[in-house]
């Protein structure tokens, strides 16, 4: 992808050409560099560096990421980090902070109440809850399956992909709610759990990250979470607090039982752990 800055100049020193070559042929690594590795991985000062970002018509280095990265069209992982540690000001934490409380606000302006009671009335009345899962919302899946687990809740893991998922997927029947995870987009795999709800007989539930979905990519109950902008680095934070806050409305549902099942691990916690 040939770069284009503010101005380019007609003539770069040794140096310059250097650097420009290698942010045009590695954006993705450099986007994520800090001035001093980049100085280090091509055996120049930070004052050089320092000089070409000027030299190109930008403010400073971090003025040049941004340039970059704006002309970086290219999707996926790297790019959204960039886009997180490149925007904003003060401390990484405190934007990182002020990024997730907004993801939160968000959540919690659009999620509906009335859906997430009905979430907590599924898991809790349900027979049994299979839980699917891919990539990085495993970690939501392993999350909440713990949590229900200590309130009594019966909890099965849908195995992620392929023939096994399916084979887990035909042991839920009617009564039974299955519970997956879609924030971007609906996989191969989310699809084919709701194409199947109404042959096996189970109801679903989805935890999305798109306010609007077409008929056939929704679940009997969507949640929605929002985990930052399309071009940002996408955390867990919100997914974690709407699965923990809907962990406490089952355990609500559930009354006297979800304290008991919690009391009885804390006895044989006592009696039994070393």
């Amino acid at each position: 992808m040939a770069l284009t800055f503010p101005q380019m100049p007609d003539k770069l020193t040794g140096n310059e050409a250097a650097i420009l070559e290698y942010i045009t042929c590695h954006s993705d690594s450099f986007l994520l560099m800090s001035i001093a590795r980049l100085a280090d991985e091509l055996g120049v000062s930070e004052a050089t560096i320092s000089r070409f970002a000027r030299h190109v018509g930008c403010r400073d280095f971090k003025h040049m990421k941004q340039v970059v990265l704006e002309q970086t069209t290219r999707g996926g992982p790297a790019r959204k980090l960039a886009a997180t540690l490149a925007g904003g000001d003060g401390t990484l934490l405190q934007r990182w902070m002020e990024q997730q409380r907004d993801c939160l606000q968000q959540t919690l302006e659009l999620m509906d109440p009335a859906e997430f009671d009905r979430a907590a009335r599924a898991v809790a009345g349900a027979d049994r809850v299979f839980v699917h899962a891919k990539n990085a919302s495993r970690s939501m899946a392993e999350l909440l399956e713990f949590r229900l687990r200590r309130i009594g809740v019966d909890v099965r893991r849908v195995p992620a992909s392929g023939s096994e998922m399916v084979e887990g997927l035909a042991l839920a029947g009617a009564g039974d709610l299955v519970v997956t995870f879609g924030f971007s987009k609906l996989s191969a795999e989310g699809r084919t759990i709701l194409a199947m709800r109404e042959q096996a007989g189970y109801r679903t539930l989805l935890f999305t990250g798109r306010v609007y979905q077409e008929p056939e990519q929704q679940a009997d109950i969507n949640l929605y979470v929002c985990r930052g902008e399309a071009n940002e680095y996408h955390s867990m934070t919100a997914p974690a607090f709407v699965v923990d806050a809907l962990v406490l409305a089952v355990s609500a549902q559930l009354g006297d039982a979800a304290v008991r099942r919690l009391e009885t691990i804390r006895r044989f916690k006592e009696t039994y752990a070393p």
